[in-house]
């Protein structure tokens, strides 16, 4: 994971002209109605813009005509900038560069995005980072399966939460061992965010290896919660009771 001397000379260096130029018009497309309505649905103190999904898209799409990322360390430090600025849509915004950047989408940013997954504050910035941008990295990579490990005895809940979406994008590579074991091991959990996720991962490998699936939860059908179960078998009838 990145160091604390790294992240704090990205944020206190002088901002990235692509930074500004993001804050620039998001601060003109603000909608405060919509702001308010953001900002309760995601239950966060943190502020606003009030900009949705696709003008954000379209922000981006814009200035990466205008500007290029050209080194590492400029990837970096507009990420690093964004995701510490005030409002919610700069750390959405960050997540679009990591995300749309693949020349930096690497095992050599290994260490960024696990920063990022252990600082993000909520559901929507952890799930975007753990799916769209960490668990294809990881795929067949051995070497980092021992930050998977890691991660599922975090203190923090939504690094835990992360070594089950990790696995999100592995379709019929996914490593059953490890997803299995990972799973029993939070199992226990009546954390509504990690029982949802259990279920999530299970229905989404269930699309590529069914039978394994509903295998795995009969066998653990004690174990499991039945939020996990439900999500898990949504289209599945097994006639499981409640846990």
């Amino acid at each position: 994971m990145l160091d604390n001397q790294t992240i704090q000379t990205a944020i206190q260096s002088p901002q990235h002209p692509m930074v500004v130029a993001i804050q620039h018009e998001l601060e003109n497309l603000a909608n405060d109605h919509k702001a308010k309505e953001m900002q309760a649905y995601m239950k966060s103190n943190q502020p606003f813009y009030g900009v949705q999904s696709q003008p954000r898209k379209a922000v981006i799409k814009m200035l990466k005509k205008q500007f290029a990322i050209d080194d590492y360390i400029s990837y970096q430090n507009i990420i690093l900038q964004l995701w510490h600025g005030n409002f919610r849509e700069d750390m959405y915004q960050a997540l679009e560069i990591a995300e749309q950047y693949k020349k930096w989408r690497t095992l050599d940013s290994w260490h960024l995005f696990e920063y990022l997954i252990y600082s993000s504050p909520w559901w929507d910035t952890l799930d975007w980072i753990a799916g769209k941008i960490v668990s294809p990295i990881i795929l067949n990579q051995e070497n980092i399966i021992s930050d998977l490990i890691k991660w599922r005895s975090s203190e923090k809940m939504w690094v835990r939460r992360a070594s089950i979406l990790a696995h999100l994008k592995h379709k019929t590579q996914t490593n059953t061992a490890l997803l299995g074991e990972t799973i029993l091991i939070l199992a226990h959990e009546k954390e509504f965010f990690i029982r949802k996720a259990i279920g999530w991962i299970l229905r989404e490998y269930g699309k590529w290896n069914p039978e394994w699936v509903k295998d795995f939860v009969v066998k653990h059908d004690l174990r499991l919660s039945s939020l996990s179960k439900k999500e898990a078998l949504k289209h599945v009838n097994l006639g499981f009771g409640k846990k």
